[in-house]
């Protein structure tokens, strides 16, 4: 039986469905777990279906969070979007769940899930639900259909990426044909920002120290985000507009955040594969573009080593 098929089975099956994502949420992991959320409940209006996730407050027009506490039961489904591994799962435990099902495009990293739908040829898990819902010939909402291409359009940063492929257009055509959404309008929900987050971007490019291997790198202390404004999750939505500079290989945002202790790295990489490198140091991601949560800054030089090794050795191929 083909995998959407088997899905929507389970789906069907249960009366109450936790829906989950990734610790940090994006427009990709936010759109897709509120659009199924909202398919889920068109189709079955009696189930119980909640998403579960901390705040993410820029990107808070896809909707709200529900509270996890009382979720939490051995005769729920959980499904869990955009997340290769159990550690970066937000806010959930996984093993009080009778049924678990991950949707994601991910490189595989571990397999936690009773059915485990993976394609990393997919620009997004916002095109996977999109697909779920096409081979199922479920019918989408406007709404839905909005939640969905924004979440294509911010992982593929508006089709910029190497891993937009002919099938993402293809469905992506089919949603507009379908659902009729006026796409331009949806832009400034997704875009707009504060004065002072393009001031703080002014900064970072005057200060990014660039290696003689290619890779471009900045620290972005707590003191230099309060005097800017900013919080640590604003130099992450800033990280793919170095993509296009004729002397970075390889660039990383480095961003403190005292509250929860760690450092929020960002990498990114128009030539050699930085997930692996990525891993090695607790993190994970794309092979351009990854993320890793570290201690202290000695752990954070030693990984800029590594990824200026790296670059080094792709100049010499």
């Amino acid at each position: 039986m083909n995998i959407y098929k088997q899905i929507y089975r389970q789906i069907k099956k249960y009366n109450t469905i936790v829906i989950a994502r990734h610790i940090g949420a994006d427009p990709d992991a936010l759109g897709s777990q509120f659009a199924l959320k909202e398919i889920i409940l068109n189709l079955f209006p009696e189930k119980k279906v909640y998403c579960v996730g901390n705040p993410a407050s820029r990107f808070k027009f896809f909707g709200n969070s529900d509270k996890s506490e009382e979720l939490e039961t051995k005769e729920s489904l959980l499904i869990v979007l955009d997340t290769p591994d159990i550690k970066r799962i937000d806010n959930i435990n996984i093993h009080n769940f009778n049924y678990i099902i991950k949707i994601d495009h991910h490189p595989f990293i571990e397999k936690y899930a009773d059915i485990e739908l993976i394609d990393e040829e997919a620009c997004s898990t916002s095109q996977l639900i999109l697909e779920f819902a096409f081979i199922n010939k479920i019918t989408l909402s406007k709404s839905q259909g909005e939640k969905l291409y924004l979440g294509i359009v911010g992982d593929t940063d508006r089709f910029l990426h190497e891993y937009t492929s002919i099938k993402t257009f293809r469905l992506v055509t089919k949603l507009l044909e379908e659902t009729k959404i006026n796409f331009t309008s949806l832009y400034k929900n997704l875009y707009r920002r504060p004065l002072a987050e393009v001031k703080f971007e002014g900064f970072i490019y005057q200060n990014l120290t660039l290696t003689d291997n290619g890779v471009a790198y900045i620290k972005l202390t707590d003191k230099i985000m309060k005097e800017y404004e900013v919080d640590s999750a604003a130099a992450g939505n800033m990280i793919n507009n170095l993509k296009f500079v004729d002397e970075i290989i390889i660039w990383v945002f480095l961003s403190e955040d005292i509250k929860n202790n760690l450092i929020r790295v960002n990498i990114r990489s128009v030539g050699p594969y930085v997930n692996q490198i990525a891993t090695t140091y607790g993190g994970g991601g794309h092979k351009y573009a990854s993320g890793v949560k570290l201690k202290t800054w000695t752990e954070a030089d030693k990984l800029i080593t590594s990824l200026d090794e790296l670059s080094k050795n792709f100049k010499l191929m």
